[in-house]
């Protein structure tokens, strides 16, 4: 018996290197493989060197490539999972919190006729029962789930573990799952990607701004502090709608969630759905004029005054300290 992760890959187009979700999944099922005295197998789709899987305690890699796989398909990508888990004869898959793996991680469930735990924080509290810790309300509580099915799938939420070294000696077998034409019936026609910026699902860091930047023709001076901080850029809802950034960026319970290192938040007051959708970020700062915005209440670091004064001297900081480094 293995435990299984599903480590996903950013193809060619998009740096053609494994997601920072891959290696902390990798350091979360070493963890739990030891306390169980098992192994870590790995399923890749379509990727290209797997040897730095080897890092974060790997001990088998098992390679998919099939040019059906070029686009990410839901069904298809879990009954790969789903072949992979019968042919090791997995009684623990362990996926990610991207877009991806939450899209497929129900399908997965239901091929292996496993319990799904979602938003899963700490490590299992036990194994016999199986219990393990997750997130509610929003990220406002947590609740301890049992799973009781002989076979458990676990989706990890994003940088909630850590990511740690632990050496191991990898096997690479190139695996063929039956893939068969139900498995297509989405089909993917395009796939946009904003070349040159650090994706807001990668990012340790996110340099978010609000309506309090009074305008589009503003946002070169978050771009630049984004850029010297190696962060990606966010917004707020209102910005979105009023179409001063790209939907994409748009950060909240009713956009994309958040759970980095640091989010910097700038003129951005703090709605309950963006504070709720934002929360699991582990320090978040905040620069806002108004001393009573809600955000303050939430905020590791806050600071009372005008962004257009403040962000440029934090760009020249920034900029002083890498130079010295």
């Amino acid at each position: 018996m293995s435990i299984l992760i599903y480590a996903e890959y950013a193809p060619e187009a998009s740096g053609g290197k494994f997601k920072k979700v891959a290696f902390e999944l990798a350091s979360y099922a070493k963890k739990v493989a030891v306390t169980l005295g098992t192994t870590v197998t790995a399923v890749t789709v379509n990727a290209g060197d797997v040897s730095e899987l080897a890092k974060y305690g790997v001990d088998k890699v098992l390679k998919v490539n099939n040019d059906q796989l070029s686009g990410f398909t839901a069904k298809a990508y879990a009954d790969v999972i789903k072949q992979a888990a019968i042919k090791e004869s997995v009684k623990l898959v362990l996926l990610s919190s991207t877009t991806d793996s939450v899209y497929l991680a129900s399908f997965v469930a239901v091929a292996l006729e496993a319990g799904y735990a979602s938003n899963v924080v700490g490590l299992p509290i036990s194994t016999s029962p199986f219990l393990v810790k997750r997130t509610a309300f929003s990220n406002k509580a947590f609740n301890t789930t049992e799973i009781e099915t002989e076979i458990k799938v676990l989706g990890l939420a994003k940088n909630s573990y850590g990511i740690f070294e632990t050496p191991s000696t990898l096997t690479e077998e190139d695996f063929n799952p039956t893939m068969e034409e139900n498995d297509f019936g989405v089909k993917v026609e395009s796939v946009e990607k904003i070349s040159g910026k650090v994706s807001i699902a990668d990012a340790d860091i996110v340099v978010s701004a609000g309506r309090g930047l009074k305008g589009p023709e503003n946002w070169g001076m978050v771009e630049e502090l984004a850029s010297v901080l190696g962060a990606a850029t966010a917004c707020s809802k209102p910005v979105s709608d009023l179409g001063w950034r790209p939907h994409g960026e748009h950060v909240g319970q009713t956009g994309k969630p958040v759970a980095t290192n640091l989010y910097i938040a700038i003129g951005i007051s703090g709605a309950i759905q963006h504070i709720a959708g934002v929360n699991s970020s582990k320090v978040k700062v905040v620069i806002n004029s108004d001393p009573e915005a809600p955000f303050f209440k939430v905020a590791d670091y806050g600071i009372v005054g005008d962004a257009f004064e403040i962000v440029p001297q934090l760009i020249e900081k920034f900029k002083a300290f890498n130079a010295q480094s």
